[in-house]
Order: structure tokens, then C-alpha cells, then sequence
């Protein structure tokens, strides 16, 4: 007969290798996430273990469970980019970070394995948490802050006193790109819904504009950029208040080159770089108190999928982000 103290170490060292996620093993709906116990996974080089404290939840992460990724993934995968925790561990080859060194940010270029109790980052993705930020905050920051400082400063090239037009304002990195802007003395016209126009004055815009009454296209002329967070007809009526060299910069779809070469002006579609140096910037500016954060929803890791049925709009979606609390599980 073995013994129960045996039977009893074995099980802990069991719990102690294996962890909980959220796994995909075909693409498709909310209703084909599982929540799975799994091996926990080991950095390797350049790479650093976290327990997660918070994993924030964003459209990409449907796409990628649905199969509509612009990345390949192949299955299965754990699900969620957007990541703040601890340093458990550590692979060779990362010399910025230290074991206990509380962090945010993305776990890889695939964006996948952050909806779990541990996850592998690669080193140069997570910076230290902004000090400000409880986790559960921290981790409603990283792709869509980071994505905003890109679109404006990287791709659009503002610089101050210049005028930047930005289409779905009030959403997650479009209020980002609102705050950054006025920091950087870029004047900002906004155009949201009716209901939001208070919030995204609030947020620092020079100019809003009630997408549902006004017609921006009649409402301005000669902006330096656009920045495009709705794509559509919006982005086509966009080339219309750019001045001639204007740049439009969309994240969300790729813009018509026809209609750039005919009102001479550039356009470009961009996928998100999260790099440590982004997210050093992004903390500073929180830290200082001059970026506010806006989560909406959070849930415990073990909600995930209705998560994911709020992104499919199968339940009301909140303003803000959402985010998953791994403690409270």
C-alpha cells in the first residue's frame, strides 16, 4: 500500500508543474475555449517566466481564437497578449530584468499564452510596471497604449503644433492617442457617438466632433494626419480632410492606395510593435500623470469566455477595457 503521505507529495509537485489556461484546439467561436490544466511552460533564451497577476482582453485575441489572425498560429494555443505580474524566472541571455521584478506587457510577437496562471514573455516585451497601477491596471495598457504612441509619433510623424484627426476617439487606443497627443502639443480633433463627446474632451481634444450629427469631412480641411481606429466608409471619407502630404494611418484595415494617389497624400495600415523601450515611455507618462487608464470589465481568469462573448457583442460590451484578474480565480 503506498502511503498517503506519499500519494499527497505527489500531487502537490503535480500542481506545482501544471497550471490553468485557456486553450484553443480548433478556431472558432467563444463556445470551443477551454479552460484546461497544462503544463507550466519554461523560458527559454531572452525570455522570462511570469506569474500573472492581470491579462487584459482585446479584439485581437478573437481574432486569433476565430482564425482570423494576420499572424499564423498554430494550434493549440493559449489565448491573450496583454500581461502584468511577476518574474518567477528566468532564461539566458535577458540582463535588464531580475526574478521579483513586477511587469507589464505582451508575451510574443504571436500574441498568444497570457490567459493563464504562468506565461512566457519574451524579455524585450515587458518593461516594470508603471509604480501608480494596481495589476489588474497595468495589464488594460500595453497593445493599445503602445499602438497609439506608434500610429501618432512613428508612422504619422506628428510633431507639435501640427493637427491630427482621430476617428473612434473614445475607444481604447483612440483615447490613448488623444492624451499623447496633447502631451505632445498636437492638436487633436476628435470624432466620436454623441455619448461620448464629454469623456474625450475631457481627455484633453481641441476639437470633437458628433460623428452621428457632423459630417467631418465638411467640419475640417488640411489636418497633418489621420488616424484611423474604424476603417470603412470612415476611412475613405477620411482622405478628404488631409492636406496635400497628409498621412493617414490606419490600425485597423489596409487604406486604398487609389485614393491616396488622387488626393496625394499617404497611407498606411501598421501592426503594433510592443518593445520594452514603448512600454519604459508609456509607464513614465503614467507614473507622471499624464496618461490615464480605463479599465471596464474585470473578470476572473476563469470567465474568460464571456469574455469573449462581450468582443462578439453576444453580451453588452462596456466602455473601456476588459480584463481578466488571475488572482481572483
Amino acid at each position: 500500500m503506498i502511503p498517503s503521505s506519499m500519494i499527497r507529495d505527489a500531487t502537490e509537485e503535480r500542481t506545482l508543474s501544471t497550471m490553468m489556461a485557456w486553450r484553443v484546439r480548433e478556431f472558432g467561436p467563444p463556445e470551443i475555449m477551454k479552460f484546461e490544466r497544462v503544463p507550466r511552460p519554461e523560458p527559454g533564451a531572452g525570455e522570462v517566466l511570469v506569474k500573472v497577476k492581470a491579462a487584459g482582453v482585446g479584439p485581437w485575441d478573437g481574432w486569433i481564437r476565430a482564425g482570423k489572425s494576420a499572424l499564423p498560429q498554430p494550434l493549440p494555443l493559449t489565448l491573450g497578449s496583454d500581461l502584468s505580474g511577476e518574474i518567477v524566472a528566468m532564461g539566458h541571455d535577458v540582463a535588464e530584468l531580475a526574478v521579483g521584478d513586477q511587469v507589464y506587457g505582451v508575451t510574443n510577437p504571436q500574441f498568444v499564452g497570457a490567459y493563464a496562471e504562468y506565461a512566457v514573455a519574451s524579455a524585450g516585451m515587458v518593461s516594470t510596471k508603471p509604480t501608480s497601477l494596481t495589476h489588474v491596471e497595468a495589464a488594460s495598457v500595453p497593445v493599445v497604449a503602445v499602438t497609439a504612441w506608434q500610429a501618432l509619433f512613428d508612422h504619422a510623424q506628428l510633431k507639435a503644433g501640427q493637427t491630427v484627426v482621430i476617428q473612434g476617439a473614445a475607444g481604447n487606443v483612440g483615447s490613448y492617442a488623444v492624451q499623447l497627443a496633447r502631451q505632445a502639443g498636437v492638436q487633436t480633433i476628435a470624432s466620436v457617438s454623441t455619448e461620448d463627446i464629454s469623456a474625450v474632451r475631457d481627455l484633453g481634444a481641441n476639437t470633437v466632433i458628433d460623428c452621428r450629427t457632423q459630417r467631418f469631412e465638411k467640419e475640417v480641411q488640411d489636418a497633418d494626419a489621420v488616424i484611423d481606429l474604424v476603417g470603412g466608409e470612415t476611412q475613405e471619407r477620411s482622405f478628404q480632410v488631409l492636406r496635400r502630404g497628409g498621412k493617414l494611418i490606419s490600425a485597423v484595415s489596409r487604406p486604398g492606395q487609389d485614393l491616396a494617389k488622387r488626393y496625394g497624400v499617404e497611407a498606411a495600415f501598421f501592426l503594433v510593435n510592443v518593445r520594452s523601450e514603448f512600454l519604459t515611455k508609456v509607464a513614465r507618462f503614467i507614473d507622471g500623470g499624464k496618461l490615464r487608464t480605463n479599465v471596464g470589465t474585470v473578470l476572473p481568469l476563469a470567465d474568460a469566455r464571456e469574455a469573449h462573448l462581450m468582443l462578439e457583442r453576444v453580451r453588452p460590451q462596456p466602455k473601456g477595457k476588459i480584463v481578466l484578474d488571475v488572482g481572483a480565480s
